[in-house]
């Protein structure tokens, strides 16, 4: 579990998050959503200790990361596994080696434990026999499930994706997203997802947090958003493409 605690971001005069505060539970999938410049990857980098917010506190278990020193906050980085959104992988490296770098970098396991495991997480996405292949080798759906494997490939306890859905079609994205769901019930972790699409909402928003202008303007789940009378719940799904589909789809059967 993560908990947010009341917190301020600003840069030099400009406030971004003012006054944030929501839990993240574990073993489910929280969505932070919301229009561009609302504050979402700025919440984000505070979670992943990127940024450090003026005011508030952001606990992962009971400990504060304000309170944790180096070695906890080191302990910290290898608990956590990180989807992003571009999928992030080196082009001068195999899959195998992608998905492998985690545990080069925070482990000292054998080589061969090291490839049980990288083949262990390759297979839990479906993507069996592509070791040897080069990330332009291999479609982009299929660098996003490579991105998810390194992402697990530590066991997590805590996963981050910024816009996992990006650039995908709708098809592969429905894939990762529910990808990401099952992982998140298997590892039973704290998996946070940043994104602005209603197809991502509807799918696997099982905890949601609407952010607008900086501020936390609406929380709930996916069966609760569009019974919403939130006036920027409302605003939010109105101007998404599923609803601009969904209202074409009534109008042209009349």
């Amino acid at each position: 579990m993560i908990r947010v605690e009341n917190i301020h971001k600003s840069f030099g005069e400009h406030e971004v998050l003012k006054g944030i505060s929501t839990v993240f539970e574990k073993g489910r999938t929280n969505l932070i959503i919301g229009a561009s410049g609302s504050g979402k990857t700025v919440l984000l980098k505070c979670l992943l200790g990127l940024f450090q917010p003026e005011v508030g506190k952001i606990f992962y278990g009971d400990k504060a990361i304000q309170k944790m020193d180096d070695d906890e906050k080191r302990k910290l980085r290898e608990d956590i596994g990180m989807l992003f959104q571009g999928g992030a992988l080196f082009d001068s490296m195999t899959i195998e080696e992608n998905v492998m770098f985690p545990l080069r970098m925070f482990t000292n396991r054998k080589k061969s434990e090291m490839l049980e495991r990288v083949n262990e997480v390759l297979a839990r996405v479906n993507l069996q026999g592509v070791n040897n292949k080069y990330p332009a080798e291999i479609s982009g759906g299929m660098q996003k499930r490579v991105s998810i494997a390194r992402a697990i490939v530590n066991k997590p306890h805590y996963l981050f994706c910024d816009e996992p859905n990006s650039g995908l079609d709708p098809n592969t994205a429905t894939v990762i997203d529910n990808l990401i769901q099952e992982i998140t019930k298997e590892y039973n972790i704290t998996t946070v997802v940043v994104s602005h699409d209603m197809n991502s909402v509807m799918e696997i928003g099982e905890s949601i947090v609407l952010l607008k202008n900086g501020l936390l303007v609406w929380e709930g789940s996916n069966k609760d958003i569009f019974k919403s009378d939130n006036k920027d719940v409302i605003d939010f799904v109105y101007s998404s493409d599923l609803f601009k589909k969904i209202r074409d789809v009534q109008l042209k059967e009349g």
